[in-house]
Order: C-alpha cells, then sequence, then structure tokens
C-alpha cells in the first residue's frame, strides 16, 4: 500500500480530530461514532495492523475506511510536518486497497457502479444533462472567456439545479463571458479518487480533458468545490491545463456594476467554510468578499471556521454513500446548531453538496423557523 511506511509513525495523540482550539470534535466520522477507530489515528493504527496481518479485513474495517469525509482537518491539525501533508493520501491508498481486495461497503460499490455506467452517480443518461437550463438563456461554449462547470450535483439533483441556475444567472448579470458544454461531460471524478478508485478517476478525467482541449478551453468557471480541486489539482498531471476557478473567486472582483435594491431586510449571515474550497485549497475570503459587497447583510462567525471549519459530512463520496447517516451527532447536525449559536438568521454555503446537506440538518433539528440555509448566490440574487 503506498504510505504505508508513515503508518508507525502516528501515536495517537488526538490532535487530528479536534479544531485549533482543542474543545470541540472536528472529524466527522469520530463525531458520529465516537469510536477512536473512525478517527484518523485509529485508522492509521488499523491499517497498519491490517498490513501486519494481525488483523483482518471486514464488513466493519471497510466502513470505517470509507467513511472518511476527507475534510482535511486531521491534515491541518496534525502535531507532525515531517507526514501530515500524507495523512490523507494515506486513508485513500488504504481504501483503494480495499477496493482491490473485493472488501466495499453496499453504498460504495453502488456509487462506483453508476459512475463507471453512466458516467455520474445518478445513473442518468447524458443526453439529459442539459435540462437544468432549462428557461435560461445559456450559450453553448464556443470562445467565451470562461467554461461554466456543473458536476454532478448541479446537473442532476433538483436543488442543485436550482444552485447552478441561481449562479450562471448571477455570473450573466454580472457580465461574465461564459458557456457551457452539455452532453459531453462526466463526472469531475474529485470524490471518485478520494474514494480510492484511481483508474475510474483517471477514465472520467481524460474523457473530460478530450473534450475540454478538444473546446479550446482555457479558463474554466467550476459551481462545486469539488470540481474545483479535480480540475485546478488533478488535471494538470492528465493533460489537462486550464485556469480553474470557483465561481465565488469570479464574482468577489465582478459585483462592483450591480445594484442592489435595499428593500430587503436586515440579517445576520454565518458562513459555512467548505472543505474543498478552505482546507483544501485555502480560499477563505471569496465567499465572505460576496456577502460583505451586499447591503443589508451582517456577517457573523460561528465558534469553527476557515481553517478550523466543521465539514458537513459530504465529502469523500458520503454525499452519495451516506455511510455517515444523519445522526443526532451528524456533523452536519451540529454546525447548523451552531451557526443558531451564532445568532444567524441565514447560514450561507458556496457548495451545492453543503448545501443540501446542511438544508437536510435544519429540517432533522426542526429549525425551520429559526434558520434557513441559503447558497451565496441565491443570497445576492434576492437584494438586487
Amino acid at each position: 500500500m503506498e504510505h504505508e511506511e508513515i503508518l508507525h509513525r502516528c501515536f495517537r495523540c488526538g490532535y487530528c480530530k479536534l479544531p485549533g482550539n482543542y474543545t470541540d470534535i472536528n472529524c466527522p466520522s469520530y463525531l458520529s461514532f465516537r469510536f477512536e477507530t473512525y478517527s484518523p489515528g485509529g485508522r492509521m493504527w488499523l491499517l497498519r495492523a491490517w498490513l501486519d496481518k494481525k488483523i483482518p479485513a471486514s464488513d466493519r474495517f471497510a466502513e470505517i475506511m470509507f467513511s472518511c469525509a476527507t475534510c482535511g482537518n486531521c491534515v491541518e491539525h496534525c502535531a507532525f510536518p515531517e507526514f501530515r501533508d500524507r495523512l490523507l493520501l494515506a486513508f485513500i491508498a488504504g481504501k483503494e486497497a480495499f477496493l482491490d481486495a473485493g472488501q466495499v461497503p453496499g453504498p460504495v460499490r453502488d456509487y462506483l457502479t453508476k459512475i463507471q455506467l453512466h458516467g455520474n452517480p445518478y445513473g442518468k443518461s447524458v443526453k439529459k444533462s442539459a435540462q437544468w437550463l432549462d428557461g435560461l438563456d445559456v450559450a453553448v461554449f464556443f470562445d467565451q472567456e470562461y467554461l461554466f462547470f456543473a458536476d454532478d450535483v448541479g446537473t442532476w439533483d433538483p436543488r442543485g439545479q436550482e444552485i447552478a441556475r441561481s449562479v450562471v444567472t448571477l455570473l450573466q448579470k454580472a457580465g461574465i463571458s461564459f458557456g457551457v458544454i452539455t452532453e459531453a461531460l462526466n463526472s469531475d471524478g474529485n470524490d471518485v479518487k478520494a474514494i480510492g478508485e484511481t483508474p475510474l478517476f483517471e477514465e472520467l478525467a481524460e474523457k473530460n480533458i478530450k473534450v475540454l482541449n478538444d473546446k479550446n478551453v482555457k479558463k474554466i468557471i467550476t459551481l462545486s468545490p469539488h470540481s474545483f480541486n479535480a480540475l485546478k489539482n488533478d488535471y494538470p498531471a492528465l493533460g489537462g491545463q486550464y485556469q480553474v476557478f470557483h465561481y465565488t473567486q469570479v464574482l468577489a472582483f465582478a459585483m462592483q456594476g450591480l445594484k442592489f435594491s435595499g428593500k430587503e431586510p436586515e440579517v445576520k449571515i454565518a458562513y459555512h467554510d467548505p472543505c474543498y474550497l478552505g482546507r483544501h485549497n485555502t480560499d477563505y475570503e471569496s465567499a465572505r468578499m460576496m456577502l460583505r459587497s451586499v447591503p443589508g447583510i451582517t456577517l457573523v462567525e460561528m465558534d469553527r471556521n476557515r481553517k478550523n471549519a466543521l465539514c458537513c459530512g459530504g465529502g469523500g463520496g458520503n454525499f452519495f454513500t451516506d455511510i455517515l447517516s444523519g445522526g443526532d451527532d451528524s456533523s452536519a447536525r451540529v454546525r447548523v446548531r451552531e451557526a443558531v449559536d451564532a445568532g444567524a438568521d441565514i447560514l450561507a454555503a458556496a457548495c451545492p453538496m453543503c448545501a443540501v446537506m446542511l438544508e437536510d440538518a435544519v429540517k432533522a433539528e426542526n429549525l425551520d423557523d429559526i434558520i434557513q440555509v441559503k447558497e451565496v448566490s441565491e443570497i445576492v440574487n434576492q437584494r438586487l
């Protein structure tokens, strides 16, 4: 297994499952299950014992491995700079070893099968991939400055489609030159790689890169931080050399010409940092810049924010596999309670996965009358 030489160096100090103030639990899987084996340190020791043939592979062991949401909190807070950057890589390699051994939880197998057969985790025909654009006047990409990449959730999920429509509407209002490609692009593959299915990720990426290169795409705006991460950090090694931006990074500097109604009520908004925009790519400010530019909005911060933010629990494929479940201690439910404690009227998300996870958590917590979850572009559009 790749990176196995670092497994013995962890002695379970526990910093990896905590935020910077050491007062909360910041690892989504440990928060949900409260067994040390579900923590990053526990996984390190389990993998070492397995490779040393001291314990066998099992369904429970597989669940522990695939419950990792790849949020990156362990990388951020590990006490050992000599190997901290390789922690997630070791866990992903462990998942890959389990896949090779055929020891895979059913939901993970189903997720990967749908992507392998259809190019997306929803099992939908690529011929219907333009339905989210119905009613919008959005040009097919030809020679515009940017390609807009809608990702799986923005293309197929009903709530994700609403968010994608909101973002392209705001891009148009801001005068951004962009087009879309339909019926040709597969899943970006970010979460496929995070699950450990590297060959399938490379297959998806190479197909997408061929389409993008054939269309002479140079700049890409992504809806999802997951797509942003894959296209920016993983595609170049496979021949996909593009300038990649999350939509908040473009709009943060393109909103000066927008006019706001000034009729909307004053609101307090807490912004939830998506892991793949924040910890994985160190952008904590673009979405906040957008929100600060809107009259009537006061930003409040949750106790855990920026590099210490609590993950919604949807990363690493968990949005589709739901291995972490939605119990009382699920990170999404803890997160919305934290937003309420911060005095927020609205919990803002800049990721379609985060928005769906947090909206479900608000319903599960019966907090519909106290707090709303809205995507950042929706907040801005409402006040124009």
